[in-house]
């Protein structure tokens, strides 16, 4: 079944608006538009309130000052996407957020998982959101003034049939928003398994046939538990079904996962 057939048998149609750009002597209404779909796209359809508009950014767009990715970044950036998606979330879930937000498409393979984890262990937060806006990627497809849009959902060269499941997996529906702090692709992803599509009430949607793999997972444990064992890095050997509850109870010891490597 095609994207455009699939969009339609699962309501996506809300999805399937046209790119937004800002253009050259927008009006106050249009460049509100545009403010609007960079706050709901970025913060992921998140209600903000008043008091929590960056009114600083909004009036260097509005003065061109600076572009629309330039305010894409300043949202990004903020304490109010961090409150949402970085503190209390697990590094998986923040990046599955990042390329969401900031690319429009889920991330593709259990590499770039690993190689986001690297960026912002070694260089921050900031750099890993830069490494996202920054990237070709983001230049080709949204260039200066078009607001990222999910991608995903879309016929395009480069994105993989794949990444339409999962991007239906991470927008759940157009009416929902992204407060969940949990992962939802993880296991899919660590597993190269296929995401079926469900409704959002159903859980991540993912394959379970790959119960013969086994899984390596190597995690920074939490400053308590380092002392305690005279080290910080740990690993540990898990099936794919005991996959989800490991990692879920390595999020809550408060220790850090760095990848998932499936055993040959």
């Amino acid at each position: 079944m095609g994207n455009l057939a699939r969009s339609a048998v699962l309501g996506l149609d809300a999805f399937e608006e046209a790119p937004l750009e800002l253009r050259p002597f927008a009006t106050e209404s249009e460049l509100q538009i545009i403010i609007q779909a960079v706050y709901r796209q970025v913060l992921g359809n998140q209600h903000i309130m008043d008091s929590e508009r960056l009114s600083s950014g909004e009036a260097q767009l509005r003065n061109r000052d600076i572009t629309v990715r330039d305010f894409v970044r300043i949202v990004a950036n903020s304490n109010l996407y961090q409150s949402l998606f970085f503190e209390g979330s697990s590094q998986y879930r923040f990046i599955e957020m990042n390329f969401k937000h900031l690319l429009g498409r889920s991330p593709e393979d259990q590499s770039e998982i690993v190689e986001h984890v690297a960026i912002y262990n070694a260089e921050g937060y900031a750099a890993e959101i830069d490494s996202y806006i920054d990237s070709d990627e983001y230049v080709q497809n949204f260039g200066e003034d078009i607001v990222p849009y999910p991608r995903s959902i879309r016929s395009q060269d480069g994105i993989k049939t794949e990444g339409f499941n999962r991007m239906f997996t991470l927008l759940g529906g157009y009416a929902t928003n992204d407060s969940d702090k949990r992962a939802k692709l993880i296991t899919s992803i660590a597993a190269n398994s296929a995401t079926k599509i469900n409704s959002p009430a159903k859980g991540n949607g993912s394959a379970y046939d790959n119960t013969g793999k086994r899984f390596k997972i190597t995690y920074a444990a939490n400053k308590g538990a380092a002392r305690l064992q005279k080290y910080s890095k740990q690993e540990c050997v898990v099936t794919f079904s005991q996959m989800s509850p490991t990692v879920q109870n390595i999020h809550k010891s408060g220790s850090t996962i760095q990848s998932i490597v499936e055993l040959v």
